[in-house]
């Protein structure tokens, strides 16, 4: 039910392109958004058909109390806006960039007679040249060194005057020309920077022809001296040069993006290719990505990544294709200064490269994971989140979580994880074969499967079973919740903790709870409960599929009394097939090795 406030505000939209902010009840933005409609695009929430809303979506739109709106004279000028508005709001339900402030750049002070090289994070509109962002201050590092090696730039950080009393370490290892002390003239220094911002440009090429064309010039004058130093900046930099993969028997210049994405975060791999060469590459994580299509993440990855000053190549090449990708054309045009292209590759050359880049993205995400569950600060910082929002009365070091998996009812089974600490405690780990429930009846299924592992406790079946969660998670919502406390009252167990996490929207139901609890998209807590339902689901997954097989595989032979494994494969070999089985006579299948003319008679009467 929309609010009159809320009921005004959308009779009197314009339509006209623009961004909208919807706030909450305490004045908090919790989503900004453009369209070329601002009545049509904000109605769209609001309207007759927001049931066909994502889940992420139909839980915002309730918590909208009121909305502001700025008028743009175009789309593309709505795009700009948009980004800027996220990172100034940072809005729980958009897609951003994590920790956008924070990414270092590398900075150089154009603007200075001696121009530094120096590390960032913030940008200023003072003349300097910015190069980034960088996902971490990890990868910047080896870029500096890199072209540390190759360039013979003064890496002081406070400004170059020329009068310095004495030269750093690099100039006495000839890494450095010795600008702090005036030994090279501020044109000399200024082409040396040029030639590393070539080099940051990916311009390889370029940067080679220069130095021996310095290299050829020094000689011709006899200044050996210095042809030397050149000589030996050259010889770096093929060698770094002959490190870098070729992906491209053309001059490619490209960015490749593909993603990963898993729940509330994406894992964003960017390849660099320049002049065909694969000079580079770097990640970044994005949040917020819970129920968005991947080009719609790529979309929101491109707007932030490429507004904050990298450089964008003529082409870009995609894993999916965005939405609106003409306005994004036109504004990464606006941002180069030439026209460039949006691609998703089918074939050749670059479609490998995408896959490449595809496979370290998801690869990426998989390693991410491993290290946030091997932190043990944030482990136990989920624990007590989880303690605190579940109303437990101790940290919950033993969790276990139950899933059921069945057709229709067929091959049913259920599985029981356990974590203990956060971590997996595998050997703990059962698995369930329903015996008493037959068709779909997913809360009987599961009252058996918790009666059964309370059977095993009470009759001290060993370790696994002796041990008492100090918290019972259920893959499911509150019908399958309610039909498991009626088993642990039923059991003299009522005193164990219990929750249930719903998939769609990932809320948490709690015993005497109407309302279900929603945790925050960026909880530890949340994560944990995920890893334990997911691994539940897969452990039961696993072993329905392993049932199934077994059903699927079992003959009309193997009711026969007498007949085992040898017996029928010496059936099938000799008559090719069961139907073959069937119309042989009695005689030849008494004739077999091992058969008597009755266990024959059987086999015929069975089939």
């Amino acid at each position: 039910m929309v609010s009159p406030h809320l009921e005004e505000l959308l009779h009197n939209l314009p339509d006209r392109p623009g961004v909208y902010i919807f706030k909450d009840r305490q004045g908090v933005a919790i989503y900004v958004g453009k369209g070329v409609s601002l009545r049509n695009r904000v109605r769209s929430y609001f309207g007759a058909r927001t049931t066909a809303l994502v889940p992420k979506l139909e839980q915002m739109v309730p918590r909208v109390a009121d909305i502001e709106y700025i008028v743009t004279p175009t789309e593309d000028e709505a795009l700009i806006l948009e980004n800027n508005l996220i990172k100034r709001y940072h809005p729980r339900f958009n897609v951003a960039l994590r920790d956008d402030k924070s990414y270092p750049y590398l900075q150089i002070t154009l603007h200075e007679t001696y121009p530094r090289v120096v590390v960032t994070r913030r940008r200023v509109d003072d003349g300097s040249r910015y190069f980034g962002p960088y996902a971490s201050a990890g990868s910047l590092r080896t870029s500096v060194e890199l072209a540390k090696r190759v360039f013979p730039y003064c890496g002081m950080t406070q400004p170059i005057t020329g009068t310095a009393k004495r030269p750093c370490l690099d100039y006495h290892l000839e890494r450095c020309l010795g600008a702090c002390i005036g030994a090279c003239s501020p044109e000399e220094y200024r082409a040396v920077i040029g030639r590393l911002i070539l080099f940051l440009h990916g311009k390889q090429g370029a940067v080679v022809r220069d130095l021996r064309r310095q290299m050829a010039r020094a000689s011709d004058r006899l200044e050996f001296e210095r042809a030397a130093h050149l000589r030996d900046q050259l010889a770096s930099l093929e060698r770094v040069i002959a490190s870098q993969r070729i992906v491209s028997t053309r001059r490619l210049d490209a960015d490749v993006l593909a993603l990963a994405q898993h729940r509330n975060e994406a894992w964003v791999e960017v390849f660099f290719v320049r002049e065909g060469k694969l000079v580079g590459r770097d990640h970044f994580i994005m949040e917020g990505a819970q129920d968005e299509p991947p080009g719609q993440v790529l979309a929101s990855f491109i707007e932030q990544y490429y507004s904050a000053g990298s450089d964008v190549p003529p082409t870009l090449y995609l894993q999916h294709m965005l939405p609106e990708a003409d306005v994004l054309v036109r504004w990464l045009s606006g941002l180069r200064g030439k026209a460039i292209r949006l691609v998703v590759p089918q074939r050749g050359q670059a479609r490998q490269l995408l896959d490449m880049a595809v496979q370290n993205a998801q690869e990426g995400l998989a390693q991410l994971k491993v290290r946030w569950w091997a932190d043990a600060e944030k482990t136990t910082a989920a624990l007590a989140e989880l303690q605190q929002y579940l109303g437990l009365p101790r940290l919950p070091q033993r969790i276990e979580c139950y899933d059921i998996s069945n057709i229709q009812g067929t091959s049913a089974v259920g599985s029981m994880v356990v974590f203990q600490e956060g971590k997996p405690r595998t050997a703990h780990y059962r698995r369930f074969r329903i015996k008493t429930v037959s068709g779909a009846n997913d809360f009987a299924m599961l009252q058996e499967v918790i009666r059964r592992r309370f059977h095993k406790a009470a009759a001290d079946a060993g370790e696994g079973w002796a041990v008492a969660p100090d918290v019972l998670l259920i893959d499911g919502g509150k019908g399958q919740l309610r039909a498991v406390l009626e088993t642990l009252a039923e059991m003299g167990v009522a005193e164990v903790p219990a929750a249930a996490l719903a998939k769609e929207r990932e809320e948490v139901f709690l015993p005497g709870q109407a309302d279900p609890l929603v945790l925050p998209r960026t909880s530890g807590a949340l994560y944990l409960l995920q890893r334990v339902r997911d691994e539940a689901h897969r452990f039961a997954l696993a072993y329905h599929l392993k049932v199934r097989q077994r059903s699927t595989m079992r003959s009309p032979l193997d009711e026969v009394p007498g007949i085992g494994p040898t017996r029928k494969r010496q059936l099938i070999r000799t008559f090719g097939s069961l139907k073959g089985v069937k119309e042989a006579p009695v005689e030849e299948i008494a004739s077999l090795p091992g058969f008597t003319r009755q266990l024959a008679e059987k086999v015929k009467a069975y089939l």
